[in-house]
């Protein structure tokens, strides 16, 4: 602030003397008028000396003369610069000078030339005037160079790293401090804002910690949720083997299925929980193709699944996650086509293509970019039970796998295609 306070003063200082410089070389031309008596001296001089022009003495006049007879020709001269290049009465009146009259008893003698005072003095006070406009030019010109510098390093380039400063903050670049200039007026905006960045940045990191905690606690109690959910489906078949009662069986059936529900639920949860912590393992082994009927039949507790023959091969997957993607497509197929399923495998380009389709609607082709997205549900999914993590689990694991789940929708039911790389 004092900074711009001395440019300031600077500033208005440089104007003012120049206005004053500028004024008094304007009004101080006055016009000196022309000495009456010098030139009546100077016309009987010459008159008197007219007829021995060579012996006329012309400096005891303080003026430079030129004297021309009737004819123009000049018969005396003690031209200098004011009376330079002047060769005739015609050019003398062109350039403004004096022209007085010698006259001799009525007759005519000649003319003599004089510089104009009053020119003389206007030129004088009109060069003063020329060069003190330049100088108050160059005067401006130099003030408002110190005054553009000093306005570019003071509030221009502060401005631009604040703008800068801003775009990371709003971009998540939170480790990237704002220089710190407090000799400048906003030095003290750039030490605020800093304090905003660190709090911003320790918020963003007590938020992060918070988060990893809440995601560790739910990892923990799905993987704790476990333990009674499959001791309730152990004690549910045990009570469908010890009682007789058909009735009493069909509850505990559907009790089992409940369970069963929960148990998908809480897998999912889990696994998602896992994925967002970076704790999704995944360890791939060479396995034999033939694998993939025992996965099917694993999953395939209705007995709907319809496969093609499997090709002899070697693939390069984790058993226990390929199972898990299987089992989430078929159980989706279940609780949402409820129809037969058509298996078929093709290998192509290093991969073993597993196609899993049902018979049912299928999903809007609007929909089909977004069923892998986490927590999405698509349209046919009103009523049903689920959490929209299966196919997003699924699509992940094969990412894992160095696979990819492709999904389409044909004119009569939902395929997903499992891309499983070869050995």
């Amino acid at each position: 602030m004092k900074a711009y306070r001395r440019i300031l003063i600077i500033s208005t200082a440089l104007l003012l003397t120049g206005i004053f410089l500028f004024m008094k070389m304007s009004f101080s031309y006055r016009g000196s008028g022309v000495d009456t008596l010098m030139i009546n001296d100077i016309i009987s001089s010459v008159r008197e000396s007219w007829d021995s022009m060579d012996s006329f003495d012309g400096s005891r006049f303080d003026t430079e003369m030129i004297v021309f007879d009737s004819q123009d020709f000049i018969v005396y001269s003690s031209a200098d610069e004011e009376l330079e290049g002047v060769d005739s009465t015609k050019k003398a009146t062109e350039k403004g000078c004096i022209s007085l009259v010698v006259t001799a008893d009525s007759r005519y003698l000649g003319t003599v030339v004089i510089p104009d005072p009053d020119r003389l003095e206007y030129e004088r006070v009109n060069r003063r005037i020329c060069t003190a406009a330049a100088v108050l030019s160059v005067m401006f010109l130099l003030a408002g160079i110190i005054y553009g510098r000093y306005v570019r390093r003071t509030i221009v380039k502060p401005f631009g790293e604040m703008e800068k400063f801003a775009e990371n903050v709003a971009s998540g670049k939170l480790d990237v401090p704002i220089r710190l200039e407090k000799n400048n007026m906003f030095g003290a905006f750039t030490g605020s804002f800093d304090i905003m960045r660190e709090e911003l940045k320790n918020a963003r990191r007590r938020e992060d910690e918070l988060k990893i905690r809440e995601k560790e606690m739910v990892a923990s109690l799905s993987h704790d949720l476990k333990t009674p959910i499959t001791g309730i489906k152990l004690l549910c078949e045990l009570m469908t083997v010890k009682t007789e009662d058909e009735y009493v069986k069909k509850k505990i059936g559907d009790i089992h299925q409940k369970a069963e529900q929960i148990n998908v639920l809480v897998s999912d949860l889990l696994a998602s929980t896992l994925d967002d912590l970076g704790e999704m393992n995944v360890s791939c082994t060479d396995e034999s193709s033939e694998i993939l009927h025992e996965l099917v039949a694993e999953h395939d507790t209705r007995g709907a699944a319809r496969e093609a023959e499997i090709p002899q091969c070697m693939i390069c997957a984790d058993r226990i996650r390929l199972s898990q993607v299987i089992g989430n497509i078929i159980g989706n197929s279940y609780k949402y086509a409820d129809t037969d399923i058509d298996i078929g495998y093709v290998v192509r380009d290093g991969f073993l293509e597993m196609s899993i389709s049902d018979r049912g609607e299928g999903v809007p082709e609007d929909e089909l970019g977004l069923i892998t997205a986490k927590f999405y549900r698509g349209a046919n999914s009103a009523g049903k039970d689920g959490s929209g993590l299966g196919l997003y689990i699924a699509s992940k694991l094969m990412e894992k796998m160095n696979g990819e789940l492709i999904c389409s929708s044909r004119g009569n039911g939902f395929c997903v295609t499992l891309m499983i790389p070869l050995s």
